[in-house]
């Protein structure tokens, strides 16, 4: 597959804004600042195709961008507490229209920080795509930012919270080093080969 070949297409901010889908797709999921448009960054050997920001609640719109085989689809950054009720809202429907319009998701990417327990808000987003029988993988962001024995303990307590989702591709990432690039390159392109 030609990462390299990805270009940044449209933002979408409505459900009555998004496309049809016509093509494989690749959505990309975490609370704000989990550090998604690094990990998209990285996967696609570019050094700000998506863009990256210290500021949370950055990501407030549906972005895709277009590979040679699929699109990949950076979605909000939920869970930053000091965004309005009234923007919260939008971003709840247009998550939900973008699941629930039948498109072509092959896989969704779910990150989560290493260095933290699963939010309330990351709990649910897992709950919804295992009741909705939706393909996932997650990858453990910033993983170089603890030391190996915090890092081999964190991650333990991290695989026992996650195990009730059953057989799930849990990897570890760093967009510093590029640990995880292959494995979710992997995890992207068998998905893309399943019917």
């Amino acid at each position: 597959m030609k990462y390299e070949s990805a270009v940044f297409e449209r933002s979408f901010g409505t459900s009555a804004q998004l496309p049809p889908s016509d093509m494989p797709e690749i959505a990309f999921s975490g609370r704000s600042n989990v550090g998604k448009s690094s990990l998209l960054n990285k996967l696609l050997n570019r050094k700000s195709l998506a863009r990256v920001s210290s500021v949370p609640g950055k990501t407030v719109t549906v972005n895709f961008f277009r590979l040679d085989e699929c699109r990949f689809v950076d979605l909000p950054g939920y869970g930053y507490a000091k965004v309005n009720a009234k923007e919260k809202q939008r971003w709840a429907e247009l998550m939900e229209a973008y699941f629930s319009s039948g498109r072509q998701i092959k896989l969704v990417i779910q990150l989560i920080d290493t260095r933290r327990s699963p939010t309330e808000d990351d709990l649910q987003m897992l709950d919804f795509m295992s009741y909705n029988s939706l393909p996932f993988a997650i990858a453990l962001t910033k993983a170089d930012k603890r030391n190996r024995t915090e890092r081999k303990k964190r991650e333990e307590t991290l695989f026992a919270e996650l195990k009730h989702y059953g057989e799930i591709p849990v990897i570890p990432f760093s967009a510093l080093s590029g640990e995880g690039v292959t494995e979710l390159k992997k995890a992207i392109e068998e998905a893309i080969l399943r019917n």
